[in-house]
């Protein structure tokens, strides 16, 4: 094994025929075989005849072993995180554990982020070994929030949210790794619930969830197949992989700042190239999410409960929804559907127990966590301002429309051109990584939807919204607890009147994205002081 590659060599012949980096070749590679092992622990260590302990050795086992053949000696980065932060877990107290944790690996992972620009080259934009770093991110600081809810926390201070996950508990070391390190997400993710990856390798994670579908509670069903929404999933990873090899060499991304470009091209022809080439980018990401996806729903992971029809749902930790990205219409549509898991993460360690400026919080916390590129600084700052600017401009329109209702097409496909080229303007720099080129090109764009942004929000009134008096809120049963993971949801708080921070709705949330659609903040009247402590 070479120190100086990301990896092991023994694919460097096909990394040389396909013409794709070796890092890459190693990422599709291990992800290939997770399924296969993804598989076999569900058909042959399959609770009903493997011990939960036997299950955890092998999910940490074969996760250890793929992230030191896809990252050579740099996974003992991965390593000593884990460590540094079951270490804290073991000896900190309740009361502080969820801040010491999210400073030990945020720092750690800041730390690497920087190093990496040095190690790999600025600009180098390719599989790396902070990815795992920033999923195992995720995990540590979701599981210490919630062994301070279920240790620290009282019941009547949590959200329902917070109830339904919280870790009355510490997990042994190898619980730990097992979660931490798991064959499963250690690649690509996603972040999920420890109680949830539990109740997983434990054989709970069925028996667990309740259906109506016909207007009767069956729980203790025969676990259902994954088969068919996995051919579906490996069906669409085909088609992205296919999609991105083709679009993304036609359509580089970089040429959007390039300045011959800007000096020859017209404006139209300059923004019909960023709406396909940012287009063009989506590909890669569908393509190892929904991988990751099926694998997890291979191991029997990520069941969600049955639909009206009776039909299995596997979107329990789905970390996208491709056809609604593809066809929305508006802003917060985009972000409800992608990266889901990560949006959930932010939710929970951040938005709703920052006290002032949650929105503001929570893009800065996104931008750390993704890394220290300035591109990704100013997509971010980008994103407060254009999520506000929305949420203001959608409000208004709204009643503006009451009683009226445009031409339906003409609406659809404005809206849908509109959208989806504010998200190519607003996430370029994301991809362009470096200060110079976006300010090449936002300056030869005048900077305009910058513009039009801000006048929105000087320009268009606030919307006032109404406070219920009630502070009572119905107690939390099995029922409402279940109930997060279907696509009917618990009734929120009334205290809370901040959007939900993926659906940026207010006061109801009836969106059935899994626990996405949980909007509650607040339990009862102490737990709105409460929450606003770390």
């Amino acid at each position: 094994m070479d120190v100086r590659t990301t990896g092991c060599t023994l694919l460097q012949p096909l990394s040389v025929t396909s013409g794709f980096p070796l890092d890459q070749v190693n990422f599709v590679a291990c992800q290939f075989l997770a399924f296969f092992a993804a598989c076999l622990l569900r058909l042959y260590w399959h609770p009903s005849r493997t011990s939960p302990w036997v299950r955890h050795v092998i999910s940490a086992s074969l996760g250890a072993f793929l992230v030191i053949f896809c990252f050579g000696w740099y996974a003992t980065h991965c390593f000593v995180q884990v460590l540094l932060c079951y270490a804290v877990l073991t000896f900190a107290n309740v009361g502080n554990i969820h801040k010491l944790i999210f400073v030990v690996s945020m720092g750690y992972l800041m730390l690497i982020q920087v190093s990496r620009i040095y190690v790999f080259g600025y600009g180098l934009f390719t599989t790396d070994f902070s990815g795992p770093l920033m999923v195992m991110t995720q995990k540590v600081t979701s599981l210490a929030f919630q062994i301070h809810d279920g240790l620290a926390k009282e019941e009547a201070h949590l959200t329902v949210d917070q109830q339904r996950f919280a870790v009355r508990a510490r997990p042994s070391f190898l619980e730990f790794l097992s979660y931490t390190l798991n064959f499963m997400s250690i690649l690509a993710g996603p972040c999920t619930c420890y109680q949830d990856y539990v109740a997983f390798i434990e054989g709970r994670n069925f028996w667990t969830k309740e259906t109506k579908f016909d207007g009767e509670c069956h729980p203790g069903r025969i676990e259902p197949s994954p088969l068919p929404v996995v051919r579906k999933k490996l069906l669409v990873v085909a088609s992205c992989s296919v999609l991105f090899v083709t679009l993304s060499k036609s359509f580089p991304a970089a040429r959007n700042a390039d300045a011959e470009f800007i000096a020859s091209a017209s404006l139209s022809s300059r923004l019909c190239y960023l709406f396909v080439s940012m287009q063009a980018v989506r590909p890669k990401y569908y393509f190892a999410w929904t991988l990751a996806d099926a694998i997890n729903n291979a191991a029997g992971y990520g069941f969600n409960g049955y639909d009206e029809d009776g039909r299995s749902r596997w979107n329990l930790i789905s970390n996208l929804n491709i056809w609604k990205i593809e066809t929305a219409t508006d802003f917060k549509s985009i972000v409800n559907n992608w990266n889901i898991q990560t949006s959930l993460w932010l939710k929970r360690v951040c938005y709703t127990r920052v006290p002032v400026h949650p929105t503001a919080a929570t893009f800065a916390l996104s931008a750390a966590w993704h890394g220290v590129y300035p591109g990704y600084y100013i997509t971010f700052s980008c994103g407060v301002l254009f999520t506000h600017a929305s949420r203001r401009a959608r409000h208004f329109f709204r009643q503006l429309h009451l009683g009226w209702t445009p031409p339906r097409l003409a609406h659809i496909v404005a809206t849908w051109l509109g959208t989806h080229l504010t998200v190519a303007y607003v996430v370029l720099p994301f991809v362009l990584l470096a200060v110079e080129p976006t300010l090449r090109f936002y300056s030869s764009m005048n900077f305009f939807l910058h513009i039009v942004a801000i006048l929105t929000l000087l320009l268009l009134p606030r919307t006032s919204r109404h406070v219920s008096p009630t502070l009572s809120q119905p107690p939390v049963t099995e029922a409402t607890i279940v109930g997060k993971h279907k696509d009917s949801v618990a009734g929120p708080s009334p205290l809370d009147t901040r959007p939900c921070p993926i659906h940026d709705c207010y006061d109801t949330c009836t969106h059935g994205n899994q626990d996405v659609g949980l909007c509650t903040s607040s339990q009862n009247g102490s737990a709105l002081a409460s929450r606003m402590k770390l």
